[in-house]
């Protein structure tokens, strides 16, 4: 199955890279290029990509705000993006992965990289690996206040699905959780599936943010 990819960002020669990157593959296609937010929010409605790379700095309608807009409006339905960002100097990164992003990537991605992370995300997995989501949420989260509703939230899951959703935050795999619980990887994702199901969270970068904002990870346990 192809997947469409719309590219979002005000640099033209960023978009032109990521399009020829992205055109050696055969599963993939470009359906549109915007410049802004607001034409991101546009082209998804009328092109209805699987997943958009989205910029976060932008003139007009920044990344993080059109991304909110897509992900929680009717107008391209299961769409998902992936935050385009240098990551070490952009503290948006949090933001943007709260506002319903799947995961981010540095500009700098090498090519094998960026069509892997286009079809996981495609394929409804989150884009970051469990490591990778740690150092992301830990960097950003102690910037964040606790949410009383987060907490309150959690109360919907079983014991042994808030210990995999604590594992999953602790940036534990599948198989890492399976083998701390003395479970079957395929049970640990289960667990995983209906943690997310039950919290009504778009993915396991979704359910990450969560624990840290109810308290039930704090950055640097």
């Amino acid at each position: 199955m192809t997947i469409k990819v719309l590219l979002a960002d005000d640099q033209a020669l960023v978009r032109a890279g990521f399009r020829s990157l992205l055109a050696r593959s055969r599963d993939i296609t470009i359906v549109g290029e915007a410049q802004d937010g607001d034409e991101a929010v546009r082209l998804a409605a009328s092109t209805r990509p699987d997943v958009i790379l989205m910029d976060i700095r932008m003139p007009g309608t920044d990344g993080i705000t059109a991304t909110r807009r897509i992900v929680t409006g009717p107008g391209a339905p299961g769409c998902r993006v992936i935050i385009l960002t240098t990551f070490d100097t952009d503290e948006h990164v949090f933001a943007a992965l709260r506002a319903g992003a799947s995961g981010f990537l540095t500009k700098e991605v090498e090519p094998a990289e960026l069509r892997r992370a286009v079809a996981a995300v495609a394929d409804g997995d989150a884009l970051l690996s469990p490591g990778v989501t740690r150092r992301v949420i830990e960097q950003f989260a102690h910037r964040q206040d606790l949410t009383p509703d987060a907490g309150r939230r959690l109360t919907v899951l079983t014991s042994r699905e808030l210990e995999t959703v604590r594992l999953v935050a602790l940036g534990l795999s599948n198989k890492e959780i399976a083998e701390r619980l003395v479970i079957s990887p395929l049970t640990a994702k289960t667990h995983i599936t209906r943690a997310i199901a039950k919290l009504n969270v778009r993915d396991r970068v979704q359910l990450v943010i969560l624990a840290y904002e109810s308290g039930l990870i704090r950055p640097g346990t």
